[in-house]
C-alpha cells in the first residue's frame, strides 16, 4: 500500500515522502478501511511538516480525515462495502490517518456516509466542513433563524468559512464574508456571500466595548483581535460560533457584550464529538449544503502533493478544499 510517511531526523527536522509499506505497519484497530480519498486541513499541514507538538511518534502517516469502504470489520456495526467517514479523534496525529491506501481504526470513530454523498464528496467537506455545520446549528440551537439580520463569516474564503457560507447562504442567510483576499470576491460571492468586508475593517483592537448593533451571528474562524471586536458588534442576544484561531489564541475583550446584550460566545470542538451530533451534523450536510457550491471549493490532489499544500495551507495560500485521491 501507498502512505504519506513523515520522518523526523535527529536533528528535529521532518520529512516527508510517498513510499510502499505493509499493511502490517497498520496501527491496531477494529476496522480496516479501504481509503479513496482524504483532505488538508490546517493541522495536517503542522503533521505533514513541523509537527505542531501535535505528532508524538514517528514515522507517522497524517490525515485527520478520509472517507472510504470498510475492507474488514470486527466490530458487528460495519460490513465490509459499507461505505464510511472519519473526522477527528486525534486520528492523524497520535494515531494513523488518512494519507494511505488503507487505515486501521476503532468502530467508535467512524459515521456511516450519508445517502446521497460520494467519498469525494464528503472529504470536500472533511473536518472543516463538518466544523461549519456544527457551527451554524449551534447558532440556530440558540436563536438565529433567516430573517434576523446579516450573519458574519471571518476567514470566509478558508476551508470553514467557505463551507459556512454556503451553508447559509443556501439556508436564505444574509452573508457578510470576511477576507483579506480582495481577489477572492467572486469566489465567496459564488459561493452565497451577499457582500464582502475587507478584513482591515475587523482587525483593529479594541477601542470602546460595544458598538453598534450589527451583526445576527457569527461563524468566527479567526479569534484573537478580530473575534474580540466582533463580539462588541452583536446585536441582542446573538451568538459567535468560534471554530478557529487562525488570527491569534489570545482574547482581549471585555465581558460587556456578555452582560449588557447577553451575547453569547459558543465554542465548538468537531474532534470529540459525540456519535449522535456527528450523525445529526452529516445528515444536515446532505440536505443543507448545496453539491454545486461544494463542488467550487475544490482543488484536486494527490498524496505526493501534500507536502508543499501542507506548507502553503500554514502560510494562508488555499483557498476552499482540497481533495486528496489517494489512489492517484
Amino acid at each position: 500500500m501507498r502512505a504519506l510517511i513523515v520522518e523526523k531526523a535527529e536533528d528535529g527536522s521532518t520529512s516527508a515522502s510517498v513510499q510502499e509499506i505493509g499493511e502490517e505497519r497498520l496501527p491496531e484497530g477494529d476496522v480496516t478501511v479501504a481509503v479513496e480519498y482524504s483532505t488538508l486541513n490546517y493541522k495536517d499541514g503542522l503533521c505533514v511538516g513541523p509537527g505542531g507538538g501535535l505528532v508524538k511518534t514517528y514515522p507517522h502517516v497524517p490525515g485527520i480525515d478520509f472517507a472510504g469502504t470498510v475492507e474488514a470489520s470486527d466490530d458487528p456495526r460495519y460490513s465490509p462495502g459499507d461505505q464510511v467517514v472519519l473526522t477527528g479523534w486525534h486520528v492523524g496525529e497520535r494515531h494513523w490517518g488518512g494519507y494511505a491506501e488503507k487505515a486501521r481504526v476503532k468502530a467508535d470513530w467512524l459515521v456511516p456516509l450519508p445517502d446521497g454523498i460520494t467519498t469525494r464528496q464528503a472529504m470536500a467537506v472533511g473536518t472543516a466542513g463538518f466544523t461549519a455545520m456544527l457551527a451554524v446549528m449551534a447558532l440556530e440551537d440558540h436563536g438565529l433563524a433567516p430573517g434576523n439580520g446579516e450573519v458574519l463569516v471571518t476567514g470566509a474564503a478558508g476551508g470553514v468559512g467557505s463551507v459556512a457560507t454556503a451553508i447559509l447562504g443556501h439556508l436564505g442567510y444574509t452573508v457578510a464574508a470576511v477576507t483579506g483576499r480582495p481577489e477572492q470576491e467572486g469566489y465567496l460571492k459564488g459561493l452565497g456571500a451577499a457582500r464582502i468586508v475587507p478584513r482591515d475593517e475587523l482587525s483593529e483592537p479594541v477601542k470602546r466595548p460595544l458598538e453598534t448593533e450589527t451583526w445576527a451571528g457569527c461563524v468566527d474562524a479567526v479569534g484573537g483581535t478580530m473575534l474580540a471586536r466582533v463580539l462588541g458588534q452583536m446585536k441582542y442576544r446573538a451568538s459567535v460560533a468560534a471554530v478557529g484561531l487562525a488570527g491569534g489564541a489570545q482574547l482581549n475583550a471585555t465581558v460587556i457584550p456578555f452582560l449588557l446584550r447577553g451575547v453569547n460566545l459558543l465554542g465548538i470542538d468537531s474532534v470529540l464529538r459525540p456519535y449522535e451530533d456527528r450523525v445529526r451534523a452529516w445528515g444536515r450536510i446532505a440536505t443543507d449544503l448545496p453539491m454545486d457550491k461544494l463542488e467550487a471549493m475544490i482543488e484536486p490532489a494527490g498524496l505526493a502533493d501534500l507536502p508543499g499544500l501542507g506548507a502553503a495551507i500554514l502560510n494562508g495560500q488555499v483557498r476552499g478544499r482540497v481533495v486528496v485521491d489517494v489512489t492517484a
